[in-house]
């Protein structure tokens, strides 16, 4: 089995990297950078230029699936400019992978899965969302998603099937949110965000990389929500987060207003609740490594990649400085 992952080198990619290579599953993957490009039998790299509608077409040689990742971070102030690119970036990246399936020969193909997000999902700290759900968020984030998959319909032209995964918070200590809030913490600094009331609906980054390849293995068509069995508050969250360093927590919730003049738009992600299920997922036959935000806090910074050998007490510095 070959896949061809775009946004292969970004978090995310690299841990799916990671676990197809665990399951002997060699990988072909796209890059805007040049001097990203390795050729080694089980992980080649292609270029590409969405913005101009390039692409190597021999990155599809002897692939039987494909997983896009590409777009970029929501995580940056969003001015107007900033904020087209988010949008640019997930359509262009999404329109050059559909006119080059159309140049070649795409029978061997028998899967494509796409990132989304949950942030779809309108605001509510009441509801619980099911991947049922018809409305849409009335904010920037609820409008990228909802261009983001228009586009990803357009793929059921093909006879392959058509999935996505509609990605929560992922928990990682190599990027994402995760070690930016635990910075704080970490220093004494660490509060919970306007009433701490808003729901978080969370994802161990090795269990979101398995859902992406169970969902291609299984050929699995339609929308999946990629977040775990239990979403917290954001100040459960913030709580246990401070336990695992031993950190008290003495600071006032931090209010809307300061964040706005920190962060800008931007800062709508912080207090935004998707209280979200994934029961879809796990009806298929999924099983969660890390249900719990609690385990999934000890499992990652337990780890030799986010601990030095003092274990949970220090952050490994590269991910702090």
């Amino acid at each position: 089995m070959r896949i061809l992952i775009t946004g292969a080198t970004g978090l995310v990619g690299s841990a799916i990297v990671e676990q197809c290579h665990k399951n002997d599953i060699a990988v072909n993957y796209l890059t805007t950078s040049k001097k990203k490009i390795a050729s080694e039998p089980d992980y080649k790299g292609f270029y590409w230029n969405p913005n101009k509608g390039e692409i190597d077409l021999e990155c599809f040689e002897g692939v039987t699936a494909i997983i896009n990742l590409a777009g970029a971070s929501i995580s940056k102030r969003w001015t107007l400019a900033y904020r087209k690119k988010i949008i640019s970036s997930r359509v262009n990246s999404l329109r050059t992978l559909h006119s080059a399936l159309e140049k070649v020969d795409h029978q061997n193909i028998l899967s494509f899965v796409s990132a989304s997000a949950i942030g779809v999902y309108p605001d509510s700290l009441s509801r619980y969302y099911t991947e049922e759900e018809k409305a849409v968020d009335d904010s920037f984030l609820g409008e990228v998603v909802k261009v983001w998959e228009e586009e990803i319909d357009n793929f059921k032209s093909f006879s392959f099937s058509v999935a996505k995964v509609r990605i929560g918070l992922v928990m990682s200590c190599k990027g994402g949110a995760l070690p930016e809030m635990a910075k704080p913490v970490k220093l004494y600094l660490g509060a919970a965000f306007g009433s701490g009331e808003q729901w978080q609906s969370w994802i161990h980054i090795s269990d979101l990389a398995r859902i992406f390849i169970f969902v291609l293995e299984h050929g699995l068509s339609g929308v999946y929500n990629g977040v775990g069995p239990n979403p917290v508050t954001n100040a459960k969250l913030v709580k246990e987060i401070a336990k695992v360093f031993d950190r008290p927590l003495w600071l006032p919730n931090i209010p809307k207003f300061v964040m706005r003049l920190l962060l800008g738009k931007m800062s709508y992600i912080l207090f935004a609740s998707q209280r979200v299920s994934c029961k879809k997922i796990e009806e298929e036959g999924f099983s969660f490594e890390y249900p719990n935000v609690c385990v999934a806090l000890e499992g990652i910074y337990k780890s030799a990649e986010c601990a030095d050998a003092s274990g949970m007490q220090t952050f490994n510095k590269e991910y702090v400085s």
